[in-house]
């Protein structure tokens, strides 16, 4: 009966080009349901012909919806959000059966990203231009353009959010979109679209495709019509993306991955701090790009702050993303689960002692314990290799130098974590810690109105915040001379 319900409530899964549904083609992969490995979909692959379509449709898509005026764009996008909003059970129980999360995680995300259409749609009717002062009959004007056909490409872990920023910032600067989805988690996607498509967005300015990522991604960059690449997910594959773009001369926006130290200064209580984090650690099973995930803590307080983070994380109650009294779900794939694995017996192996965790929850689904890692040895995997699940890694200093070397010593710098009561130290943190985004105090993340995104191999460009639009818009500098000839 369950997997019967699970069925009933979960979106068919198409494709979407040109204002029309697409469901009659080959699947490329079904969705697995993460807490019991039961088939909840066949996504459908997209063929090279549905590519160029849906290429074409953008082309079209992009030159009406460029001169839609922005009140009427704004409006199309705030309807759309209502629609989502209405749907918000649907579309949170949507991501809980492909992705495993929490029912209440799912819907604080869905919830969350309707923010982020609501403040671009904003954003787009004061991005204004700008007259500059000249000569006698000349006239200099700096206009803000949509810079054209978009290709976007998301993630699995947030399902909505990720899609959301990217389709909400080129829709309100005047773009066309073809959103590439993850095959693993597909029916948010969809709801987003149809949710458009029930709004009046007009035909060819939100694509949806599924497919080989590698084709997908290959075509659509190479494509002339495409003008702007944006991508969430991986660093290696962040990488490979660039690299397409800059073959085609493209600009790119990538957010990419992290490994998001947590500094636990001295002089703050740590037993507090290790109950937080046990919060912040088990949020979304660890599986999203901000996780904390290299708790680097003083000598001082170390003892205090394992003992309570273990004890916490050993309270937290694993299980169905539906169950009432659940705190924390499944990682979302065979693969998350086979990666925690290997992680913990590579630190064990190496000298870490497990505080609390580290095996897999049963045999069916794939749940896996929240785990602490203690007296980490440098050289463990864990320590270099994004985790991306319920898995903390921890070490201890003897002072902030040393933390905050240890915390830069990485490749990637996404977010990061620091826990003080000196606000000498807290300046210094926000001055020396290299990442896109600091947290004091709190595991918070920005919301729509603050820029996200990384330095270092994490990433290039900003989503969020007043220079969101930044990104899908170029200038063009007009000289018009009043003269007559």
């Amino acid at each position: 009966m369950a997997e019967d319900k699970a069925k009933s409530v979960y979106p068919r899964i198409g494709l979407f080009i040109d204002g029309e549904w697409i469901f009659d083609r080959e699947s490329v992969t079904e969705v697995i349901n993460p807490r019991d490995e039961t088939v909840l979909a066949k996504v459908p692959k997209a063929t090279l012909e549905d590519l160029q379509r849906a290429l074409d449709a953008a082309a079209r898509g992009f030159l009406a919806w460029r001169d839609t005026p922005p009140q009427e764009r704004a409006r199309i996008i705030r309807k759309a959000t209502a629609l989502m909003r209405e749907r918000l059970n649907l579309i949170a129980q949507t991501i809980t059966l492909e992705n495993g999360k929490l029912f209440a995680h799912a819907y604080a995300e869905a919830d969350r990203s309707l923010n982020f259409f609501e403040w671009n749609a904003a954003q787009s009717l004061r991005d204004y231009g700008l007259i500059v002062p000249g000569e006698p009959q000349m006239q200099k004007f700096v206009l803000r353009q949509p810079i054209g056909p978009v290709a976007a490409f998301t993630p699995w872990n947030v399902p909505i959010s990720s899609a959301a920023r990217k389709v909400s910032a080129a829709l309100a600067a005047g773009c066309s979109v073809i959103l590439k989805a993850a095959e693993e988690t597909p029916g948010a996607a969809c709801l987003v679209v149809q949710s458009f498509q029930d709004a009046g967005l007009p035909p060819g300015v939100l694509n949806l495709v599924f497919g080989n990522p590698a084709a997908i991604s290959s075509t659509l960059i190479a494509s002339p019509i495409i003008r702007l690449v944006t991508f969430t997910g991986s660093v290696p594959v962040g990488k490979h993306l660039s690299q397409l773009a800059a073959a085609a001369m493209k600009p790119a926006l990538m957010e990419l991955g992290g490994h998001a130290p947590v500094l636990v200064c001295e002089g703050v209580d740590g037993a507090a701090v290790g109950r937080l984090a046990a919060r912040g650690k088990t949020n979304a099973g660890g599986q999203i790009c901000a996780s904390p995930s290299r708790f680097i803590v003083h000598q001082s307080v170390y003892q205090d702050f394992i003992s309570a983070f273990s004890d916490a994380v050993k309270s937290v109650r694993v299980g169905d993303g539906f169950g009432t009294d659940v705190q924390m779900g499944p990682v979302a794939s065979a693969r998350r689960l086979a990666a925690m694995q290997a992680l913990v017996a590579d630190a064990k192996q190496r000298g870490a002692r497990i505080a609390a965790g580290g095996q897999r929850i049963g045999e069916r689904g794939y749940f896996f314990e929240p785990t602490v890692l203690a007296e980490v040895p440098f050289d463990a995997d864990v320590m270099t290799t994004e985790p991306f699940g319920p898995l903390a890694a921890c070490v201890s200093v003897a002072d902030l130098d040393e933390a905050i070397t240890l915390a830069n010593s990485l490749s990637v710098g996404l977010a990061a974590y620091a826990f003080t009561n000196s606000l000498c130290d807290a300046e210094r943190l926000g001055r020396e810690l290299e990442c896109g985004v600091l947290s004091i105090n709190h595991f918070g993340t920005p919301d729509a109105d603050t820029p996200f995104g990384g330095i270092k191999e994490s990433g290039v460009g900003r989503e969020g915040g007043p220079t969101t639009l930044d990104g899908f818009m170029v200038t063009k500098t007009v000289l018009q001379s009043t003269v007559r000839i």
